[in-house]
């Protein structure tokens, strides 16, 4: 990803949130920005590392991504930490300290709240952590306001001394819009002073810490209630004012264009009195957040009278046409006449890609479905759970694979063990909070089959690279960790370690069968690309042969998206039973040539036509 040109001063560019945050660090001097790929946020650390004069990398995790942004900020210069809601969970034992020990250089986290689950397991109001960690948040609601928060957020930290939180959604992080933008500001220069009684968080100090934290509190009250980062667009109809945060005040000005507006731009800690004195020049105030009702909370706790969650949903986004059904009756409103329903699209549910090396892993343990127990974990590799595939028990969170695996396998009964435990989970999932469960189950010997599938990239967020793939954030060679020689020293036999070729699917079968039957830790490391990324090679594409096809529909088992029904049919056998056979056709637009499909195919009815001569192919 390219930055937006190293755009000149006062230039109009069109950003989406998460490019806006980039610019907005760029020009506010960061030093070091890390982060771990995760939607909503992975674009933001992608861009940052498109400028100059700065350091930018994708750590291993989150937690580490939060220390590196740590270490860099105690030494005085500013640091930027991104990371989707569940990324915070991961990275707050660092982040707890740090919020008592306070910042020297400018620290700021952007957590990316996924509002209405669009790719996480669980939907996280990261508003919490100024209240658990004594911080202020930020909250944009465009792109325009991404940029200059994130600006704002820095000059925060660096008068109080504490990290800052910058609280974006996916509307925000994903939707583009004109943000004008402006020069960058050199950045302070590293200079670590050892401040032992400060940086060394043992009990003794970390003691006297506290009565800084709580004056600090104060100050942030008071700031809160003078800065313009909180808005009252005001408006001529006072039967109902509206209290609220983000890109939900956006929604709201769409739907009740006269209504007066409090948006909260710094969202903690409240500007109390102001919400005072708001709401008495209005009938009725209704708080409008997403998702937990923090700020309606604690404005009834102030004794403000509001409503809020009575009204308004606790969960997903707060669109157009869930806020104006819930408010309108309080305005005494008829809904509007009902547009005409939009045409409905023919499903189409998420799938893995043409000659992904997962479909071979999935269409075994399919296969075997009756037989295994099987933990799953975060990635692309999730949609294992599908159709047609069915084949996977669980999904937690990042690494869970392995310790949800060892857990079932020392939860059940010596007579209870006829099915045979695996864990699945993919490269950069086992480098980000994979490898301490595995050393777990080495060290309990836990009797577990993994299947660690390296496709050589962090797929699901969209391909980037990563400690086990030879290359850095900007593509540059690094060094590259050998899975075989990691898990051998985490602890796995060498004779029960294999590396596979996922396409070779007759070779895996087997391999998965002997491992799951024979006692004790073991691990089977797929090889083949993302068909994505550079690394993966395109061969000639696959038909089929429709007078060789007997309609068995192995191939499409598989579930090959390049692999699709052509007909099917109803035959008597010879004993007079009726069967229906599925014959197979193969897109040659998208079959990349692995040959998955051959491997399954007795009747030899998939072909590959002959490559054409060069001196044919000029012709």
């Amino acid at each position: 990803m390219t930055a937006p040109m190293i755009a000149p001063a006062d230039t109009r560019l069109l950003l989406s949130g998460n490019e806006a945050i980039a610019r907005g660090a760029w020009e506010a001097g960061v030093k070091v920005a890390t982060s771990y790929p995760g939607t909503p946020a992975t674009e933001i650390l992608e861009s940052i590392g498109a400028y100059p004069d700065l350091h930018a990398q994708f750590s291993v995790n989150e937690k580490v991504a939060m220390e590196v942004a740590i270490g860099a900020a105690m030494s005085g210069v500013r640091a930027l930490c991104s990371m989707k809601h569940v990324g915070m969970n991961v990275a707050a034992d660092a982040f707890m300290t740090f919020t008592l020990t306070g910042t020297k250089g400018g620290l700021v986290i952007i957590v990316a709240d996924d509002v209405g689950l669009s790719s996480s397991q669980n939907e996280q109001d990261s508003r919490y952590w100024g209240r658990f960690g004594h911080m202020p948040i930020l909250e944009p609601a465009d792109s325009q306001e991404a940029y200059e928060m994130t600006k704002a957020a820095f000059d925060i930290s660096e008068r109080f001394q504490t990290p800052v939180i910058l609280r974006a959604t996916t509307r925000v992080c994903h939707v583009k819009a004109v943000a004008t933008v402006g020069a960058r500001t050199a950045g302070a220069k590293a200079n670590f002073i050892p401040e032992p009684q400060r940086w060394v968080m043992v009990p003794g100090n970390a003691k006297n810490r506290l009565p800084l934290m709580a004056e600090r509190d104060v100050a942030f009250a008071a700031f809160a209630e003078d800065t313009d980062l909180n808005v009252l667009d005001d408006g001529t109809d006072r039967r109902i004012g509206f209290v609220t945060s983000g890109p939900v005040a956006l929604t709201l000005r769409e739907v009740f264009p006269n209504a007066p507006i409090f948006k909260l731009g710094f969202s903690y800690p409240l500007p109390i009195e102001r919400l005072r004195a708001f709401a008495a020049t209005v009938d009725a105030v209704v708080v409008a957040e997403e998702t937990e009702p923090l700020i309606e909370n604690e404005m009834k706790a102030a004794g403000i009278t509001v409503s809020g969650k009575d009204i308004l949903p606790r969960f997903g986004e707060l669109l157009p046409h869930i806020v104006g059904p819930a408010v309108r009756p309080l305005l005494g409103l008829d809904e509007p006449p009902p547009q005409a329903a939009p045409a409905k699209l023919f499903p189409r549910p998420p799938t893995l890609c043409p000659a992904c090396p997962h479909l071979a892993v999935y269409h075994t343990l399919a296969r075997l479905r009756k037989k295994v127990l099987i933990a799953g974990d975060i990635g692309c590799y999730t949609l294992g759970a599908g159709h047609p595939w069915g084949a996977l028990d669980s999904c937690i969170s990042m690494g869970a694979s392995m310790g949800v695996a060892l857990g079932m396998d020392k939860a059940r009964e010596p007579e209870d063990r006829d099915k045979a435990i695996v864990a699945v989970i993919g490269d950069s999932t086992f480098l980000h909070m994979g490898m301490q469960g595995l050393l777990d189950i080495t060290y309990t010997q836990g009797n577990v089959t993994v299947l660690l599938m390296d496709n050589s990239t962090t797929g699901m967020t969209g391909g980037q690279n990563h400690p086990a793939n030879g290359q850095d954030l900007h593509g540059n060679p690094a060094p590259k960790v050998d899975f075989a020689k990691l898990v051998t020293a985490l602890g796995v036999a060498e004779d029960r370690i294999h590396v596979v070729d996922p396409y070779q699917l007759p070779v895996f079968d087997r391999t998965l069968r002997q491992e799951i039957a024979t006692p004790g830790p073991s691990v089977i490391i797929t090889n083949r690309p993302c068909t994505l990324i550079d690394a993966f090679t395109r061969h000639q594409p696959y038909h089929t042969d429709e007078d060789a096809c007997t309609g068995c529909g192995k191939c499409i088992d598989i579930g090959c998206p390049a692999i699709s029904v052509a007909r099917r049919e109803t035959a008597t056998r010879k004993n007079g039973r009726e069967v229906e056979l599925t014959f197979a056709h193969i897109d040659t637009a998208i079959c990349t040539g692995c040959g998955m499909c051959v491997n399954v195919c007795a009747s030899e009815a998939i072909v590959r036509d002959e490559i054409p001569a060069k001196e044919d192919c000029r012709s």
